[in-house]
């Protein structure tokens, strides 16, 4: 029987798997959580750097929200994540939910990343 930590890098190299098969060149949009905060990033594949990044402990959003480990935390990480991708110059990523299912705190980071122009 499989460790929760085995079946959880499973799940996460089964994801990116079918990620990098349908990127087609797109840079990668990976979220991480964690118990008390929510990271996110768009990674570049290809020359394997990381383009912009965002997460609840920025100095932005640190003041405004209370805690960063709910939704609208979440919500606000993906607004800030997309503007910041949109000044580089990125509109379109594929996005990389990791082993975490599309539910909850994800779900909310990838609406407000399409709320902030991201298109995926």
């Amino acid at each position: 029987m499989l460790k929760p930590e085995e079946r959880f890098a499973r799940r996460c190299a089964r994801t990116r798997y079918w990620i990098r098969k349908r990127a087609k060149g797109k840079p990668r949009l990976s979220v991480y959580r964690s118990n008390k905060h929510i990271y996110g990033q768009i990674i570049d594949d290809l020359r394997g750097r990381t383009l912009v990044t965002a997460s609840s402990l920025d100095r932005m959003l640190r003041e405004e929200l209370g805690k960063g480990s709910d939704k609208e935390a979440a919500h606000r990480v993906g607004k800030l994540l997309a503007e910041r991708a949109r000044a580089a110059g990125i509109e379109k990523v594929v996005f990389d939910r990791g082993g975490y299912r599309y539910h909850g705190r994800v779900k909310a980071l990838a609406e407000g990343a399409r709320e902030g122009g991201l298109q995926f």
